[in-house]
C-alpha cells in the first residue's frame, strides 16, 4: 500500500475486501487520510459499484453513540468466467467474485485437437453458461484458464508443453477473448492463464489453508506436477516452471510424453498406471479411466496405485525437505486411499522427522473444481489490486 496520507482508492479498496479496515473510521486510521479524503475515495468505489455498506459494528466509543457502518466488498456488480483444462476432459463456469459457482459445465475437450479448436469451443461453453447463471455478457470483468503446461505468467502462453502438443507459444489470451467475443461477450475482456496445479492450489489454500504460509499440492493425473503457494501467492519460479515434479528422474528406463527417460510422470502418473493395466488386458486408457477402476475396488489397479505412489511420495521426500510445507495436498485421478497410503510409507521414511513434524498430508477439499475456484481468485485479485483497480476507475471515469 501507498504511504500514510497517500493511499489511493485501490489501496481503500484492497483494507476493505482484506478485512484489515472496514470502517471509514478504520481507514483514516491505518492510512492516514483526513475523513474528507477517504470519504472522496469511497465515493469513487460506490459510484463503480465496488463497495456498499453492511450493517453497523460495535460503538468504539465508551460514550456511546451510533455504531460505525462498515464497508464490504459488493460482489454482485461482476462476474468471473473459468475454465480447467485436462488432456481429454474440461470443466467451465461462471463465479462470483468470492468464488460462488453459479453455473457450471463439464464435458469431452481434447488438448491434443489443437488450441484453435479448443478454445473456440471454450468460448461457446462460457456464451451457453451465462443465461443459466442469470448473467449477462457484459457483466464479465475476466476470465481465467487453467492448461495442463507451464506457462509465462507474463504473457500467458505456454512454454514447451509436453503433453499440449501445439500450444507452444500460442497467443491463448488472445484467441480465447475472441471467442468469446464473437459468441456475444464483450470485446476485449482480460484474460488469465496459469498452470492448473498452480491453480488448483491457490484455490485450495485459499478456500480451506488461508492460515498455511507454505502449501503444496501434487496432481496425479495424466502427468504430475505440483503447485505452491507461499504466503498467501503461488509461486512460479523465474518463468513459470516451478513445480514441474513429473519431469524429475527417478532412475527408470520408461520413455516419458517430453522425449526424456526416466521421468516421474512415466511411471507413476495416471496415464503410466493406464499404460500398465492396458498391458495387463485390463481396458484403460487415461488417468480417469484409472480413477474408474479404483472408485470400483478393481484389485490390480489398487497395487498399480500404491506403487505409483510410493515413487511419488519418494519425490516428495526431497520436495517437503526442502520446502517445509504446512499442507502437502494429493489431487487428481490417482487422489484415493492407495496412492495417499503409498506417498505416505515412503515421505515419512526418507524425509528427515523435523520435515514433517508438524506436516498434514491431505487430499483435495474442492475436488474438480480447484481448478476453477483457482482460476477465478486469480483473475479477481488481479482486477482489485490496488494498481490495477485505480486504473479500471480512471478508466471507468469515477
Amino acid at each position: 500500500m501507498a504511504g500514510r496520507g497517500q493511499a489511493s482508492a485501490g489501496d481503500l479498496l484492497e483494507l476493505v475486501r482484506s478485512g484489515r479496515a472496514t470502517t471509514r473510521g478504520a481507514l483514516q486510521q491505518v492510512t492516514g487520510l483526513s475523513r474528507a479524503t477517504v470519504g472522496q475515495r469511497l465515493d469513487r468505489l460506490f459510484r463503480a459499484g465496488w463497495l456498499r455498506e453492511g450493517a453497523g459494528g460495535p460503538v468504539d466509543s465508551p460514550l456511546g453513540g451510533r455504531p460505525s457502518i462498515t464497508l464490504e466488498f459488493d460482489d454482485e456488480h461482476a462476474v468471473v468466467l473459468a475454465a480447467d483444462l485436462d488432456t481429454r476432459h474440461a470443466r467451465a463456469a461462471v463465479l462470483t467474485l468470492t468464488g460462488e459457482m453459479l453455473a457450471e459445465h463439464s464435458g469431452v475437450l481434447v488438448v491434443e485437437d489443437g488450441p484453435d479448436a479448443v478454445l473456440g469451443e471454450l468460448g461457446g461453453w462460457f456464451a451457453e453458461l451465462l443465461p443459466k447463471a442469470g448473467r449477462r455478457a457484459e457483466q464479465v470483468c475476466g476470465i481465467g484458464l487453467a492448461v495442463p503446461g507451464p506457462v509465462d505468467s507474463e504473457t500467458g502462453r505456454v512454454v514447451q508443453p509436453p503433453i499440449m502438443p501445439g500450444w507452444d507459444g500460442y497467443d491463448i489470451r488472445g484467441r480465447l477473448a475472441r471467442s468469446f467475443a464473437e459468441r456475444g461477450g464483450a470485446d476485449r475482456v482480460p484474460v488469465l492463464v496459469d498452470n492448473d496445479a498452480n491453480l488448483m492450489a491457490y484455490g485450495e489454500q485459499r478456500a480451506g489453508y488461508a492460515d498455511c504460509s507454505a502449501f503444496v499440492l501434487v496432481k496425479v493425473s495424466t502427468g504430475i506436477g505440483a503447485g505452491v503457494v507461499v504466503d498467501g501467492s503461488i509461486y512460479r519460479g523465474i518463468d513459470g516452471g516451478a513445480g514441474d515434479i513429473g519431469h524429475i528422474r527417478v532412475g527408470a528406463d520408461a520413455l516419458c510424453r517430453c522425449g526424456s527417460y526416466g521421468c516421474l510422470a512415466a511411471v507413476a502418473s495416471g496415464g503410466a498406471v493406464a499404460r500398465r493395466l492396458a498391458e495387463a488386458g485390463v481396458p484403460a486408457a487415461s488417468g480417469s479411466d484409472v480413477r474408474g477402476l479404483l472408485a470400483a475396488g478393481h484389485p490390480e489397479a489398487v497395487g498399480l496405485a500404491r506403487e505409483a505412489g510410493r515413487q511419488v511420495g519418494d519425490v516428495l521426500a526431497t520436495v517437503v525437505t526442502l520446502l517445509n510445507p504446512g499442507v502437502l495436498m494429493i489431487a487428481g485421478d490417482l487422489a484415493g486411499t492407495p496412492f495417499l497410503t503409498g506417498v505416505r510409507e515412503l515421505l515419512y521414511q526418507r524425509a528427515l522427522p523435523r520435515s514433517t513434524a508438524h506436516l498434514e498430508v491431505v487430499t483435495s477439499r474442492l475436488g474438480e473444481r480447484a481448478g476453477l475456484v483457482g482460476a477465478g481468485a486469480l483473475v479477481v485479485e488481479h482486477l482489485y489490486a490496488p494498481e490495477r483497480a485505480e486504473e479500471r476507475l480512471l478508466a471507468m471515469g469515477v
